[in-house]
């Protein structure tokens, strides 16, 4: 459970961001490099050089992303024939869910075209975009059950959007250690970047959660994940507390070792809040695992993965966008992204559910966690 005081929790977040924000650079002095060109805003990518593409680094990638797709499907298959939860009866889909279909199409059109009398506000398509795409998944929610995130609890969802700008930028500072994404179209000065990177970044919470939200009224998830493969720790105290170093250890070791460690940005952060939370009581993506649902897990992980294949279609034909360089597996592409780099999307998704559910519960509509 959350602890009921707010003290409580003010030794636990000071911790976390401590480590969070602080070993990444400590890492960098360590190795004994400069770390004034790491915090240079806009951000500068011209300072680290990564290892040209690897075959058996690209195998172990690739053996480890199959086999977390794998896992899912196992999991599915060992529960797909238990009996779904009674929904209520489907109502008709919202005006405002045809307004979101309707802004989110036109401002694909404008994002992907180049008309003159709309170049002022070319660079400026992904707000909208994101916008038009949540909209859709709650109006899709409220059809099935008759409440969605932004209908159920307006406010919170709404300053979701301020809480995810913070949430994204924390991401973007992890990049400047290992320099995987770099953005185009996009030559500002500092408070112009600021400003409209942090409009572009309030989108993300809000649409990993509607989304998975939106998962979880569909029967195949319904049905599965939940009462299998549960899996215990006789020393869950203990496990939490080696998680923590090892997870501090990757995530100081990608200012040493930005190449090898690159993967741990995505890992490392969202342990470190899961060994803190289980040590201080309280809630994580991870806790249904123990009682065997993985429904949570599932539903979340697979949220950020569906929303990245929109982050880089939509990317793709876009004026302001991003390009990846990432090391060792910069071969196959699906849009900009490196094949392989969609793995990340995973454990993304479980990083979104350790803010937003806490900030978003209690939620009559997060069924199935």
């Amino acid at each position: 459970m959350i602890p009921q005081s707010p003290l409580t929790r003010i030794p636990k977040w000071t911790l976390g961001a401590g480590m969070l924000l602080g070993l990444p650079p400590a890492g960098v002095l360590l190795a004994g490099r400069p770390i004034g060109p790491y915090f240079a805003f806009p951000p500068r990518s011209d300072f680290v050089s990564h290892a040209p593409f690897s075959w058996p680094v690209f195998c172990v990638y690739a053996l480890v992303g199959t086999g977390a797709l794998a896992f899912i499907l196992f999991l599915w298959a060992r529960s797909r024939n238990a009996p779904a939860p009674a929904l209520p009866t489907k109502r008709p889909f919202p005006w405002w869910g045809w307004a979101g279909i309707g802004w989110g199409t036109a401002a694909w059109l404008f994002a992907w075209t180049r008309f003159l009398w709309f170049t002022p506000f070319q660079p400026h398509t992904f707000f909208p975009l994101w916008l038009g795409y949540i909209l859709t998944m709650n109006a899709l929610i409220h059809r099935r059950l008759g409440n969605c995130p932004l209908s159920s609890r307006p406010g919170r969802f709404v300053l979701l959007f301020p809480l995810s700008a913070i949430f994204w930028w924390f991401f973007e500072y992890l990049n400047r250690f290992v320099q995987n994404w770099h953005y185009l179209g996009s030559e500002y000065d500092a408070w112009r970047y600021a400003l409209y990177a942090t409009i572009s970044f309030s989108t993300v919470l809000p649409a990993v959660l509607s989304t998975q939200r939106w998962l979880l009224t569909l029967p195949w998830i319904r049905r599965a994940f939940g009462g299998v493969l549960p899996i215990r720790s006789r020393h869950p105290a203990r496990l939490a507390a080696w998680t923590l170093l090892l997870s501090a250890a990757i995530l100081a070791g990608i200012g040493v070792w930005p190449d090898l460690l690159f993967a741990g940005l995505w890992v490392a952060p969202l342990l470190i809040m899961v060994a803190l939370q289980s040590l201080t009581g309280g809630r994580h993506p991870l806790e249904g695992i123990p009682k065997g649902n993985w429904r949570g897990v599932v539903s979340w992980s697979l949220a950020a993965l569906l929303c990245g294949f929109f982050w880089e279609m939509w990317n793709a034909g876009s004026l302001s966008r991003w390009e990846y360089t990432v090391p060792f597996v910069q071969g196959s592409k699906i849009f900009a992204m490196p094949v392989l780099g969609y793995a990340g999307y995973l454990p993304f998704g479980l990083m979104c559910a350790a803010v937003a559910e806490i900030w978003m519960k209690p939620d009559t509509s997060a069924q199935g966690r």
